[in-house]
């Protein structure tokens, strides 16, 4: 990929420039060209699997989801298009729609018709990207249209309107095709409908402070910027209605205020969540913020943040020597892709361009960058709609999400974990493991295995502290009577990890893992300033300079690390540290250490970045008092009881 020279007085942080932006969209665009088809309605990349939508569908998520990227390319230029893009998408549309087909795969004599959409069918996501790209690019090429042409179209995109969608984000496809139609003058009563529709779902799952759950009662992830918030703001903003725009935006600039603290100095989003895969559109929300003027964000920090995403996946490996996006998040990696995903389906980072239709002498483009969050200070955010607590160090750039309320799970049962939602924390600099021992986790070891967290229950946030109560779970069923209520405190780069158990049968194994690190090469090491024969802990190294290190504080008696077969998505070797203990025979169950991620040669002795003191709650056997006092910091009062923590300042003692 050939790119401009940096610009280090523009942009002192990334280099980059809103020339760097165009560069890559054009390299992308140019990229899928060969593997269109000959009149250009399906676009047929190349990959490892097809989704489970099969190859049609996979062929017209090509075509829709490199449409609406070039559609803020020549939106973005005034309808300037050098490259001839719309002529191509004009032609595919043409082609597509003659004769739509229920056929999943593309057969001898038709490799152009576009499937049917269908009650929660893989077309109606496409629908939605095909929709904003006319409606940004109508006066160059929907009005261009011969009538015939528009006809189809629009029959084809109004389907959208009749057919159910998958009870979450789903119902913003419909609304998004709807807002186009309603301006086409096509089934208006109906596309308005789908409109006031969409809206009204999504406002069922907004619990305020700019988060919403993603249909299920507890999934949050990137979903919450890239669809849930860019959808309704994107279709206020082009349909210019204002009240639409405030409300929504509101709620965007809320969840602006504390999602741009969830990226790294390195550019790096937090890896939590499906549809990982979809990479820098993660930026999305920023540029809607800036595009639509519902930002807390300076404009060089909006540039910082999106400039510094873009360029972390373009730099390590997203591309591949075919200029192509791959399944994963770096280079190629199908542990972390979904079945509905198929070749194409990266291209959803697409929306990352939405930048481009602010003007080259926009102050999103022009103002120095600043810095990003993650850069300024060390800081501690409590998240209270999603149960999070993102931690950042500016040291080294790190963000840690620790996980007190996510688990993606249904409403009316409990499925597995999963390793990307159901950890106790998440970061930009590491990702779960997928085989061995679960990172990040509390395990009692039964018979039958070690457990799963299952549903998370939040008990609550508040400055530096997160927490919640889960029911351990091993063969999908819960253990009978167990409760286990989690607390994580973060400071700097530290962290302390208290779990009380209770209803566990006496001597039961219990394990605790810590950060999962990887890289080409990892070591393992015993913790800095731990004593023969105190407290145990352990600490593992990738690549000399990611550290992630373990210190028992009660209830554990042994450490060690284990490899990660098969590394994580930031490395073919990855290794965690882990500690043991078990279940006593009388009082409380408690379980405590302290956790540390981070890029230090020689970090300082973990057992010295604070004390513990453990007494008994003279009110209530089952309960715990907890006095955590960091080394150069107020203590904390903290009481553990079964299903309810109380955390205050340790001047109460």
């Amino acid at each position: 990929m050939r790119l401009p020279p940096e610009d280090r007085d523009l942009s002192p942080y990334t280099g980059w420039t809103r020339e760097h932006w165009e560069a890559v969209a054009d390299a992308l665009l140019t990229a899928v060209r060969p593997y269109a088809s000959p009149a250009g309605a399906l676009i047929d990349l190349p990959g490892p699997r097809p989704s489970r939508s099969g190859r049609r569908s996979d062929g017209l998520e090509g075509f829709a989801r490199t449409f609406l990227p070039a559609a803020l390319r020549v939106a973005g230029a005034g309808g300037a298009d050098p490259h001839g893009l719309l002529a191509h998408y004009a032609a595919g549309l043409d082609a597509g729609t003659r004769t739509p087909t229920g056929e999943r795969d593309l057969a001898d004599g038709d490799r152009e018709s576009w499937p049917l959409i269908t009650d929660r069918g893989q077309a109606m996501v496409e629908a939605a990207s095909i929709a904003f790209a006319l409606r940004l690019t109508r006066p160059w090429l929907w009005d261009r249209l011969p009538g015939p042409v528009r006809d189809r179209v629009g029959r084809w995109l109004a389907d959208a309107l009749h057919r159910a969608p998958n009870d979450n984000n789903w119902w913003l496809f419909p609304l998004s095709v709807g807002g186009f139609l309603a301006e086409a003058g096509i089934a208006e009563p109906e596309a308005r409908a789908a409109v006031r529709r969409g809206l009204e779902h999504i406002d069922r799952w907004y619990l305020g402070d700019g988060w919403y759950t993603d249909g299920r009662p507890r999934a949050f992830d990137h979903y919450n910027g890239w669809a849930l918030h860019l959808y309704p703001v994107l279709h206020a903003h082009l349909a210019d209605d204002r009240a639409l725009r405030a409300e929504y935006g509101e709620r965007l600039a809320a969840h602006l205020a504390g999602y741009a603290h969830t990226f790294g100095a390195d550019g790096a989003p937090v890896h939590q969540g499906r549809s990982l895969t979809y990479r820098f559109a993660a930026t999305a929300p920023l540029w809607a913020g800036a595009l639509t003027g519902q930002t807390p964000l300076a404009p060089g920090t909006t540039r910082r943040l999106a400039s510094g995403a873009l360029r972390h996946f373009v730099d390590r490996g997203a591309v591949d020597d075919r200029g192509l996006l791959t399944l994963g998040w770096h280079g190629p990696d199908l542990r972390l892709v979904q079945v509905y995903s198929g070749p194409a389906s990266p291209y959803w980072a697409g929306s990352a361009f939405l930048g481009l239709l602010l003007p080259p002498g926009h102050p999103v483009w022009t103002a120095p960058e600043g810095p990003a969050p993650a850069e300024e200070r060390d800081t501690v955010l409590a998240l209270p709609g999603p149960g999070w607590l993102v931690q950042s160090t500016a040291a080294d750039g790190l963000v840690r999400l620790h996980n007190h309320g996510s688990d993606d799970q249904p409403a009316d049962a409990v499925g597995p974990d999963d390793p990307h939602y159901a950890r106790l924390a998440h970061s930009t600099a590491t990702g779960p493991a997928f085989e061995g021992p679960a990172d990040n986790h509390l395990a009692l070891l039964t018979d039958a295995g070690p457990t799963e967290r299952g549903r998370v229950h939040p008990l609550g946030t508040g400055p530096g502290w997160a927490a919640s109560r889960w029911h351990p779970r091993v063969g999908g069923r819960e253990l009978p009577g167990v409760t286990v209520t989690s607390l994580t405190l973060a400071r700097g780069a530290e962290e302390v990890r208290a779990h009380l158990v209770t209803g566990g049968p006496d001597g039961t194994p219990v394990t605790q893992t810590g950060w999962a690190v990887a890289g080409r090469r990892t070591e393992q090491h015993a913790v800095t300033g731990v004593r023969t024969g105190q407290h145990a802990g352990a600490g593992v190294r990738a690549d000399g300079r990611l550290v992630s290190e373990l210190h028992a504080l009660s209830g554990f008696t042994a450490a060690d690390s284990e490899r990660v077969p098969g590394g994580t998505a930031f490395g073919p070797e990855a290794a965690l540290p882990r500690l043991t203990g078990e279940l006593p025979t009388d009082g409380p169950a408690l379980f405590a250490c302290a956790a540390r991620l981070t890029v230090a040669e020689q970090p300082p002795a973990l057992a010295d970045a604070l004390t513990l003191e453990v007494r008994p709650d003279e009110r209530d056997p089952a309960a715990v008092v907890l006095i955590v006092r960091p080394a150069g910091a107020p203590g904390l009062w903290i009481r553990l009881a079964p299903g309810a923590v109380t955390v205050l300042p340790a001047e109460r003692d």
